[in-house]
């Protein structure tokens, strides 16, 4: 299947067991084509994306003793992970030009973030919701039309919403298990482990593409898009072991610790956005 093709049955089929159905066979991208930039993913009509005050916020972490706030964390978490899924789909379109292995290496994470969907969307049937029970917005989806730039894209997705998931994962995995939901836990524990290789996915191709007179942080910087800043990679508990593991710099780590807590715009996991 040509990798386009692939980005296509995503973006164009409503249907969300559609969009999970993953890369099967030899990765072929002999006819990438011209650029081409979805206004909107096709999706059903219960998730098509709403305001972003008008989707429910991210429960806090005491009232997970609920399942049925478990089932909403759940439930916002799988419209992040198949919106990941929606924007790398949409950046196999907007960047025909980017690097063949790349791009590769883009539908290995997509398999990820399609496992990641589907793991949110068991455990949310499991709690006793459906997915399109609730509202959703399309925060991540938005800001993806603000890339200009394969740089763009590494700076705000692998690097700052998924090098936030760095933290959120791990926090969310202690919210799941002091609120004695083990299964739930685990997903989080799961997710976390494949969010280090893609953090470390975006860091790499980020040192391939970026200037070689710039560091790292001043071209991961010079590539986010406001209301993205450096701050908004991180959660409430900084851990250094997952970013070392990503293959961040001690410098890079150091410069994130320093900035403090992001909130609001830029976090995946914790308020919902």
């Amino acid at each position: 299947m040509e990798l386009r093709d692939f980005a296509r049955q995503i973006l164009e089929s409503p249907s969300i067991d559609a969009k999970l159905v993953p890369f099967v066979g030899a990765a072929s991208d002999e006819a990438p084509g011209l650029p081409e930039r979805p206004a909107f993913p096709a999706r059903p009509p219960e998730l098509l994306f709403c305001g972003r005050r008008e989707s429910p916020p991210m429960p806090r972490p005491e009232t997970f003793v609920e399942p049925r706030r478990r089932a909403v964390a759940h439930h916002i978490m799988a419209n992040h992970e198949l919106q990941a899924l929606e924007v790398m789909a949409f950046v196999l379109l907007a960047f025909p030009e980017a690097p063949p292995e790349f791009r590769r290496g883009l539908i290995r994470v997509m398999a990820d973030e399609q496992r990641h969907t589907r793991l949110h969307l068991d455990r949310l049937r499991e709690l006793g919701m459906q997915f399109g029970e609730l509202s959703v917005n399309g925060y991540f989806w938005n800001k993806a039309q603000e890339f200009r730039s394969l740089l763009d894209y590494l700076a705000g997705l692998p690097l700052t919403f998924e090098g936030c998931n760095l933290d959120h994962t791990l926090e969310f995995e202690t919210w799941f298990r002091q609120a004695g939901d083990e299964r739930s836990a685990g997903v989080m524990r799961a997710i976390h482990r494949d969010e280090i290789q893609h953090v470390a996915f975006g860091l790499h191709w980020l040192r391939m593409l970026k200037s070689p007179e710039l560091s790292d942080w001043e071209a991961y910087t010079a590539h986010l898009k406001w209301p993205l800043r450096p701050e908004k990679s991180r959660g409430g508990t900084f851990h250094r072991d997952p970013r070392l593991a990503a293959g961040m710099s001690p410098e890079f780590i150091a410069k994130l610790e320093a900035l403090g807590e992001g909130a609001g715009d830029g976090e995946k996991e914790r308020q919902g956005e």
